[in-house]
């Protein structure tokens, strides 16, 4: 499989743009204003997550013009996600424990789901799980030779 028709590859063009949006949206007059007006009281971990918050929305609207080449960036996004569910938000709600950030954030987490129905499922287990990694040495002269062919 490696063709990706053209509504998928539209569909993924609409996953980056949520992201990007939705960020955008959320994230960027916040981060506009911290920086034109730093607060110093601000939490270490707020401020990265700010930072690593703009660069996935720059990554996105790259998405928009590179959508296969940015499949890493949707399969973090998610991959984020899935593990925040399980290790923080799962606990959480299972010991009777949740609370309205916890709340808000599994919220915000489940709208990856949106994100990962746009992924090329097939695509990524042929192009990334079954092909084989890049080499971790020097080429030799007769690999290099038949790569040449």
């Amino acid at each position: 499989m490696n063709e990706i028709s053209l509504f998928r590859l539209y569909l993924l063009r609409a996953g980056y743009l949520f992201i990007a949006v939705g960020l955008g949206v959320f994230m960027w007059p916040d981060f506009i204003r911290q920086m034109i007006h730093p607060d110093p009281q601000r939490e270490l971990m707020d401020g990265v997550v700010a930072c690593m918050q703009a660069a996935l929305s720059l990554l996105a609207l790259l998405g928009l013009r590179y959508p296969l080449r940015m499949l890493p960036v949707l399969l973090w996004e998610m991959l984020w996600k899935s593990i925040w569910l399980l290790i923080v938000a799962l606990p959480a709600w299972s010991s009777g424990q949740m609370t309205d950030p916890i709340s808000e954030t599994v919220f915000s987490c489940a709208l990856g789901a949106v994100v990962a129905a746009t992924v090329p499922w097939p695509y990524i287990y042929a192009q990334i799980v079954r092909k084989p990694g890049d080499r971790w040495g020097k080429a030799t002269k007769m690999s290099a030779a038949a790569a040449g062919k």
